[in-house]
């Protein structure tokens, strides 16, 4: 995703203690605009909503009701939201320490995301532990159904899903099983894209390697097998995957191997996988099977985006 950033972020200049516009102009917030989260945030826009503010970084706003905490875009966002957005470190470190277990770190924009999703998608370790510590819930989801250890293992960020299993170790469980609104959980999502060290570190966590995504009851393997990733089925038989495990139209990840390219991955899945379960289930109806096999990825996987 991506995601303009501002070369004069430090120059946010917005007043915590009154939010007074300046110079007789109108909070830029209070003006109709129109973005939506990440994928259109507008530069110019946003470097002149932050230099008509001012940050107080006085110590003694420690109380509970602060009125920059109650401005939001059009699009849901809150100032901590826009301030990670553009990468505004300082002025995002200021507003947690001055927001510590406050209901304000956990506010969702119109997507549902979190300060700490943001903080994942824009791979900011640092900020990600800052969030966590101050109170920010981990086990909240976007629209999609997505906490933040699942963008971390869909973007492939080892710096921000180590920052999250290592401060997160209660819910880790909880958080690593359940799964987004595709029915995939962190396990499924890191080998969708083909994060090994994330598959690893998942495994070794206590994820289950066996767990079938909700969709068609596909396992990693199986998985692995579709997408024609040989390393990561090497390594999935290592950590103990199931060859034997059947997704919901019975078939095992052997099966699956006919009508692809890899010897490979059919080599290593052929000396592991009893006969029995070598042959295509209810073989009079192979050829349709074969052909449902050979169908168009994004037919088979619209649940999936291909590519990076």
């Amino acid at each position: 995703m991506d995601i303009h950033r501002v070369s004069n972020r430090n120059q946010m200049d917005y007043n915590i203690d009154s939010m007074e516009p300046k110079h007789g102009k109108m909070l830029p917030f209070q003006e109709d605009r129109v973005d939506s989260g990440l994928d259109s945030l507008k530069e110019d826009e946003l470097v002149n909503d932050f230099e008509d503010m001012h940050v107080n970084r006085s110590e003694e706003l420690t109380h509970e009701y602060e009125p920059w905490r109650s401005v939001v875009t059009d699009d849901g966002d809150t100032l901590l939201h826009l301030a990670i957005i553009h990468e505004a470190t300082e002025h995002a470190f200021q507003m947690i320490k001055l927001s510590h277990k406050h209901p304000f770190l956990n506010a969702q924009n119109h997507q549902r995301q979190t300060a700490l999703h943001l903080a994942v998608i824009t791979e900011q370790p640092q900020l990600v532990e800052r969030l966590l510590k101050a109170g920010s819930d981990p086990r909240l989801a976007d629209d999609s159904g997505n906490t933040a250890l699942h963008i971390a293992c869909k973007k492939g960020s080892l710096a921000c899903f180590g920052v999250i299993t290592q401060n997160c170790q209660h819910h880790i469980a909880s958080m690593a099983s359940s799964p987004n609104y595709s029915g995939h959980n962190c396990l499924h999502l890191a080998s969708i894209y083909g994060y090994i060290s994330l598959v690893e570190s998942l495994v070794r966590l206590g994820a289950d390697i066996n767990a079938q995504e909700q969709c068609s009851g596909r396992t990693s393997l199986h998985l692995a097998v579709d997408l024609q990733n040989p390393t990561l089925v090497r390594r999935l038989l290592e950590l103990g995957a199931d060859v034997n495990c059947l997704n919901y139209g019975g078939f095992t990840p052997y099966h699956l191997t006919y009508g692809r390219q890899s010897e490979e991955i059919r080599r290593q899945l052929y000396e592991r996988t009893p006969q029995e379960l070598r042959e295509l289930p209810d073989s009079e109806s192979d050829d349709s099977d074969m052909e449902d096999l050979d169908s168009s990825e994004d037919e088979l996987y619209d649940d999936i985006k291909f590519g990076k």
